[in-house]
């Protein structure tokens, strides 16, 4: 089906772009991936362009999400809300930008995110502008090369940042509408890809383009989509020369791990996400420079995404400690996969035969999981994984059969996706629809890994399906809910995912939110308390179930930092 053209550059075509972006790369992965030499021979650029424009597409949608419960809320308040049913193109673009900088993976998505961040400032400036024409966007793609520069220690021709500038550039000379502006800077993409095996040694003895190159391309192939409703037809670039007997990109990868072991490169990718001022930053930057090299640093306004390869990955996160408050930390040992590793060469485990994977919101939940012998991944509040982080989860687990527990109705496609993935290499996964971490306690609790994967499977739906869930939580802003328009500050009680009561006081909304839940029946009531709730709490809760309901049990656990104040379940 046709894509319906965007004739200008606002929140409309920000969101087309993103997703033909996510589309483009997904099926362009694995040919990026196999063509990956530069700057680590690790295979995975596709891979890492395509989980940081999701997390950008994700973002986009949230936004788009929001305004329409926005405009909900005005029509049926009588239009007391100032939003005009749609997001400005500044929303969109922030969005956009923010999701990828949360979200993104290796040197070659980190400096994606900058690329996206350069331009949204650019865009964002237009103020309450619902669009901008073919002069806005030769300006956002020429911020957005020069900020990805500036964002690279020590950039390096023949890269991603060589085809980003050679598309400002062609922009530049261009005249016209967004559609002349994009296919221009496409045009002057592609031609500045082909040129890169002659700009770095490394992609000419290897045969192949620059993968990071390769992605951005891809990704402005989309944008000329977005405006055109047609994509350019396939990239022809070069790849990996196939010598007799040779096996194409595999050869491609051979070459480059060659090389770089050659140069002695530092064994570990480390990345993390960095609340910190100005100056640390610049502070850290000369720090990690000093101990390692493919630094990449992006962001702004207080958060950043660091990117750096070194021997001492542990200094490389003290210094993130030293400049302020580093989260998302991932480690990866070159050559030994997904990491927290050290450099200590291990023969590889036996695979388990099965393994629960479960998708948490809090650290005492994960701790309660991993207990219980799940292996978890922490959904921090505002930053659901996507699907390939719960891929590599899955991987961590190292077993022929999984059990995957989302935890929440949101992930639902996101983990739909990444069990399909997993599939594919191989692993028997079941994934079972939990909406709540309380309905995958239940779950959990009834696991047992001696009996037959279905039979397991079908206990464990049984189990989360006969436990209801719900949870109290502070509204962030002004909207309209199943129980009426609520206020920033009001405290919601949501049962089962819907809205059902608004009130002030903490405790009188989770009372009435346990006395609603437990007029049906019950015989367990789970208490998971975030670390916002009031300390009373509990106490108050659990002697409210001893005194008013009989033969009905009570356990509380510490949730952490997991956004809701209180998350309730009742078997």
């Amino acid at each position: 089906m046709a894509q319906v053209p965007q004739r200008f550059f606002d929140a409309l075509a920000v969101r087309t772009w993103c997703g033909l972006s996510l589309r483009a790369l997904g099926r362009a992965r694995e040919e990026i991936d196999a063509i990956n030499v530069y700057p680590v021979a690790d295979g995975d650029t596709g891979t890492n362009l395509y989980l940081t424009v999701e997390s950008a597409a994700a973002a986009v949608e949230a936004v788009f999400a929001a305004h329409e419960l926005d405009g909900a809320a005005r029509d049926a308040g009588g239009g007391t809300l100032d939003a005009d049913g749609g997001p400005s193109l500044a929303d969109a673009v922030g969005a956009m930008a923010h999701g990828a900088l949360i979200g993104a993976r290796g040197n070659s998505g980190t400096i994606l995110a900058q690329l996206l961040r350069g331009m949204a400032q650019v865009l964002a400036e237009r103020g309450d502008s619902a669009h901008t024409e073919g002069p806005g966007l030769r300006l956002a793609l020429r911020h957005a090369a020069a900020s990805a520069r500036q964002a690279v220690a020590h950039p390096v021709e023949g890269t991603v940042l060589t085809v980003a500038s050679a598309a400002a550039d062609a922009a530049d000379g261009a005249e016209g509408d967004c559609a002349e502006v994009a296919r221009a800077a496409y045009e002057g993409a592609r031609a500045a890809l082909v040129a890169t095996p002659g700009q770095l040694p490394v992609l000419e003895r290897a045969g192949v383009v620059d993968a990071g190159g390769h992605g951005l391309v891809t990704v402005l192939a989309a944008l000329v989509e977005t405006f055109t409703g047609r994509a350019p037809g396939p990239v022809a670039v070069p790849h990996a020369r196939v010598e007799p007997g040779g096996e194409g990109p595999a050869e491609a990868r051979a070459a480059g791990e060659c090389a770089e072991e050659g140069e002695g490169g530092p064994a570990f990718e480390v990345i993390y996400l960095l609340e910190a001022e100005d100056a640390a930053v610049a502070r850290l930057r000369q720090r990690l420079d000093a101990l390692g090299d493919s630094l990449v640093v992006v962001g702004g306004d207080g958060l950043w995404n660091v990117h750096v390869h070194v021997d001492d990955a542990g200094a490389a996160v003290e210094a993130g400690v030293e400049a302020g408050r580093p989260y998302r930390i991932r480690i990866t040992h070159f050559g030994q996969g997904d990491a927290h590793t050290t450099g200590t060469e291990r023969p590889p485990r036996e695979r388990a035969q099965r393994a629960v994977v479960a998708v948490v919101p809090g650290e005492g939940l994960a701790a309660l999981y991993t207990e219980a012998g799940a292996t978890t991944l922490l959904a921090r509040p505002g930053e659901p994984p996507a699907s390939g982080e719960l891929v590599q989860a899955v991987r961590r687990a190292h077993a022929r059969e999984v059990v995957l527990l989302p935890n929440d109705a949101d992930l639902r496609h996101t983990a739909a996706a990444a069990a399909e993935q997993a599939r594919t290499e191989g692993v028997r996964v079941a994934l079972i629809p939990t909406r709540s971490a309380v309905q995958g306690i239940a779950a959990l609790a009834v696991h047992e890994p001696g009996r037959r994967f279905d039979e397991d499977v079908v206990a464990m739906t049984s189990a989360a399906g006969a436990t209801r869930h719900a949870e109290v939580t502070v509204a962030e802003r002004q909207s309209w809910t199943t129980a009426g328009i609520c206020q920033a500050g009001d405290v919601l009680g949501l049962i089962d995912g819907d809205v059902a009561v608004i009130g002030a006081d903490v405790s009188e909304v989770a009372a009435t939110v346990l006395d609603r839940m437990l007029s049906a029946g019950g015989e367990l009531v789970t208490l998971v308390l975030g670390d916002e709730a009031p300390q009373a709490l509990a106490d108050g809760l659990e002697a409210r179930v001893r005194e008013a309901y009989l033969a009905v049990d009570t356990v509380v656990y510490p949730g952490g930092r997991q956004g809701a104040l209180l998350l309730v379940g009742v078997e």
